[in-house]
């Protein structure tokens, strides 16, 4: 049964990164082979963003959870060990302001609203929000 992540990437753990919890919730789903056909388990966008700022290796992450399918506590404090047992506040607030920050193009956040049926009036820009928009969508879409 695939799963379509409702987890927002404005959702932190007790790290205090936003957008770690959806990645870990995404490559569980993939490893269990529930994450729905032709989404990313691990994309170039706020995945690579969020991995980016904390300075973990993508590949490691990946395979951390394929191989291991930890708890998100677990996985957490496996982020958290890759950096020798820290990872500096000003970091963990650089990382989720350039998540908060970052903006669709154009078509993009067009195509989103149109498939949820929100009119664009230019008042929704964050790709976090239109994100959601677009999850919630696509959970309607396989529930229907």
């Amino acid at each position: 049964m695939a799963i379509t992540p409702a987890i927002s990437s404005d959702i932190a753990g007790p790290l205090g990164a936003i957008h770690l919890p959806r990645l870990w919730s995404k490559l569980l789903m993939s490893a269990k082979g529930q994450l729905p056909d032709g989404y990313a388990e691990c994309g170039g966008g706020f995945d690579q963003m969020v991995l980016d700022g904390l300075s973990v290796d993508r590949d490691a992450a990946v395979a951390f959870v394929k191989g291991n399918a930890p708890t998100y506590a677990k996985f957490e404090a496996w982020v958290v060990e890759q950096r020798g047992g820290s990872i500096p506040a000003a970091e963990i607030e650089a990382s989720n302001a350039a998540i908060r920050g970052y903006n669709h193009d154009d078509d993009t956040r067009a195509e989103i609203l149109g498939e949820a049926g929100i009119a664009d009036e230019g008042k929704i820009l964050d790709a976090v929000n239109l994100n959601n928009l677009d999850d919630w969508n696509a959970l309607h879409s396989s529930l229907s």
